[in-house]
């Protein structure tokens, strides 16, 4: 064979698709073609089966991605579009309007101040140098930091990835612990990379702002007339938040203990590395300003009647004002930009479907499952459900998008009450993050790192997502109750 007939096999077999992507498309079409065919049922609009099929099509290929998400969610939008399930100019692009969409998008770019600025590793090296004499201390260290950042990052991946997981990285490898074999990794940084993971998990519940999926879920729950602002999200999510955030690292130095139980050098370590810092810059000090002033803004949103897309881009504006974020930081925010798009999408998707009947059947239909039963034990059944199936996502959002609308749905048909069945339904959409090392952008990250294999992973993980359970249902329960929330 020659040499130019060899390049030429080379390059076609290079182009060929590879076998796990050709069966992961046949999986995605073979599951649209059949939901689009089904049967309309009675009281659904006769375009509801296709968007449910295009729909579940698309979710099906953000779980198993065989391209990024973005490039997914365009491509159902444009079956959706082609087909005729969705009108072009008045429906396909409806969500591209959404106010909470781009208020992730905009708390995107405010994020990316704490990490241009530093002033995120600035407040993690403040916690290590007054917390870090112990492994427990560094656990809390990290847990108040991410606490911190939460309300104004979105992205809980760039949160836990970006400037929590560098400085666990780094206090492992100081004191010995390298993910090559189970005796190091276990002496520090197994316990601080998994638990970092199950923190993460709380603090994104604790805000609106906190993780992409929460304004989504506000979204949907209010298209069934119940409506949730930041500042109801935050006070109810307060008390079982600082509850299981003061409970989830000594659990886990409980049930997954690190062999190094003292760390005597890192408080010193993390002054030195705060000295050679320096003093706050000027970046840093708008950063923090500005900060304050969105935490304002959004607690006493409805007080001062600003909304709060409208705060997070006046925040967006002090930043460019004052050149602690350039245009170019914000156009190479592909994170932002692939947000926006595929949130877009799938939300644009998710109101059709609600529109064209889909969303109330199958939410009846679910509730039918558990009908009989008072609604507190309807609820807790439909809380479980809601929480594991999260197995077979890959995505907090994904399943925000594909489920909080139906189990919503469900839960009020039963009797619970709306607000409390909302905001608990909007809280497990975060706490479900952990429970596989593939559940969330962050425990991707986590694992990734190598710290914590598949076998401990699950095992410690779903004892903790015990824990949560119960913190949130006894403790967030009973708050919500002394708040007036359960009528």
């Amino acid at each position: 064979m020659s040499a130019e007939k060899t390049s030429t096999t080379a390059a076609s077999e290079a182009r060929r698709p590879p076998t796990g992507m050709i069966i992961k498309i046949a999986a995605i079409l073979l599951v649209t073609v059949v939901v689009y065919f089904l049967p309309v049922p009675d009281g659904v609009d006769p375009r509801g089966m296709h968007m449910a099929g295009i729909f579940a099509g698309t979710i099906l290929g953000l779980i198993l991605q065989p391209l990024p998400t973005a490039s997914v969610a365009l491509i159902g939008l444009a079956a959706a579009m082609i087909t005729g399930t969705m009108d072009a100019s008045k429906e396909a692009l409806q969500g591209f309007g959404n106010a909470s969409i781009w208020l992730i998008v905009a708390a995107f770019f405010i994020a990316d101040g704490f990490l241009i600025t530093g002033l995120g590793r600035r407040i993690a090296l403040m916690f290590v140098s007054v917390l870090g004499r112990s492994s427990l201390g560094l656990s809390y260290g990290m847990a108040l930091t991410d606490l911190i950042l939460a309300p104004a990052t979105p992205s809980n991946t760039a949160r836990a990835g970006g400037v929590v997981y560098p400085i666990i990285k780094s206090l492992a490898e100081v004191n010995g612990s390298r993910p090559d074999d189970a005796e190091s990794r276990r002496r520090l940084g197994s316990y601080l990379s998994l638990t970092s993971v199950q923190v993460n998990t709380i603090t994104s519940a604790m805000f609106v702002t906190a993780m992409a999926g929460n304004p989504l879920a506000v979204g949907f729950a209010a298209k069934q007339g119940v409506e949730i602002s930041w500042g109801t999200w935050a006070l109810a999510a307060i008390v079982p938040g600082l509850v299981a955030l003061a409970v989830m690292p000594w659990l886990m130095s409980k049930i997954y203990a690190p062999t190094l139980k003292q760390t005597p050098e890192a408080p010193s370590r993390a002054k030195k590395e705060l000295a050679e810092l320096g003093p706050m810059s000027r970046g840093e000090w708008v950063m923090l300003a500005t900060f304050v002033l969105l935490l304002v803004l959004w607690v006493l949103g409805s007080t001062l009647h600003v909304n709060a897309t409208a705060a997070a881009f006046l925040g967006i504006a002090i930043l460019l004002v004052t050149k602690v974020l350039t245009w170019k930081d914000m156009a190479k925010n592909s994170g932002a930009w692939s947000t926006l798009i595929f949130f877009s999408v799938l939300v644009g998707m998710a109101t059709q479907l609600n529109d064209l009947g889909v969303i109330d059947w199958i939410g009846h239909g679910v509730a039918s499952l558990v009908g009989g039963l008072p609604w507190i034990a309807a609820f807790a059944v439909l809380s479980l459900v809601y929480f594991y199936v999260h197995y077979l996502f890959a995505s907090n959002t994904a399943q925000i998008v594909a489920m909080y609308s139906v189990f919503l749905g469900a839960a009020i048909a039963t009797g619970a009450p709306p607000m409390l069945a909302a905001l608990a339904l909007g809280f497990i959409g975060n706490l479900f993050g952990g429970i596989s090392h593939y559940a969330s952008g962050p425990a991707g990250v986590i694992f990734g790192s190598g710290y914590v294999p598949t076998s401990e992973w699950f095992r410690v993980s779903f004892i903790a997502s015990v824990a949560n359970i119960l913190i949130w249902s006894l403790v967030g329960g009973g708050w919500m109750f002394v708040l007036g929330m359960w009528h």
